[in-house]
């Protein structure tokens, strides 16, 4: 190497020892929502929306028809056991298959192969962020195992409105550290192939968000 080029690594190497080391990146997250609880439902609706999900807002007493209406009248559904049975409408029982989430039989007597023969799911969840349009299910019984949500091409959640929080930092507070999360934004859709939008890959085609207040 020439003396012309090392004195000018030389001046390089001197010129960054030398230079003072930048102050650390002061970074403010909100980790508490300031809005009004109206307005952080509002926006979980429009994500949901732009996400291609049906959001429809019922009570208690409205909530059984609105689910039959979404099963139609022949589509055979799981149901996890910690479901309120209230929210069912009573003519699709016949229709209905319980899975215990607690019972290691049901693993076995109702795997991959059933859960594709079954229409659709219905389950609670634990948890909504609005700010990201994602619905958290975390295995409780109310919500059945993993599977239960994805293989069936319907899904029917069910969000209780007073679970509706806006920012992640206020859902992953509500989420037990432990649990087997699942994270729901929209229905199942990829672009991997040739970058067209596929639905139905991952998950289930329709998705279908029921805000109970």
């Amino acid at each position: 190497m020439s003396e012309a080029k090392t004195e000018i690594l030389n001046r390089i190497r001197g010129a960054l020892h030398d230079a003072p080391t930048p102050a650390p990146a002061q970074r403010t997250y909100r980790r508490v929502s300031e809005r009004a609880a109206e307005e952080v439902v509002e926006m979980l609706v429009d994500r949901l929306v732009d996400y291609k999900a049906a959001v429809y807002h019922e009570t208690p007493a409205s909530l059984p028809g609105r689910i039959a209406q979404l099963l139609g009248v022949s589509a055979r559904y799981v149901v996890p056991t910690g479901l309120d049975t209230a929210w069912l409408p009573e003519d699709t029982a016949a229709r209905r298959v319980l899975v215990d989430p607690n019972d290691a039989r049901d693993a076995s007597a109702l795997g991959v192969r059933e859960l594709n023969a079954v229409d659709a799911v219905v389950t609670s969840s634990t948890v909504s962020c609005a700010e990201t349009g994602t619905i958290f299910l975390t295995g409780r019984p109310e919500e059945g195992r993993r599977a239960i949500s994805l293989v069936p091409d319907h899904h029917i959640c069910v969000v209780p409105v007073e679970t509706v929080v806006e920012l992640i930092p206020e859902a992953l507070a509500l989420v037990e550290p432990t649990a087997p999360v699942t994270m729901i934004s929209g229905p199942s859709a990829t672009s991997d192939i040739e970058l067209e939008r596929v639905e139905g890959v991952h998950g289930p085609r329709t998705l279908d968000v029921i805000l109970l207040g």
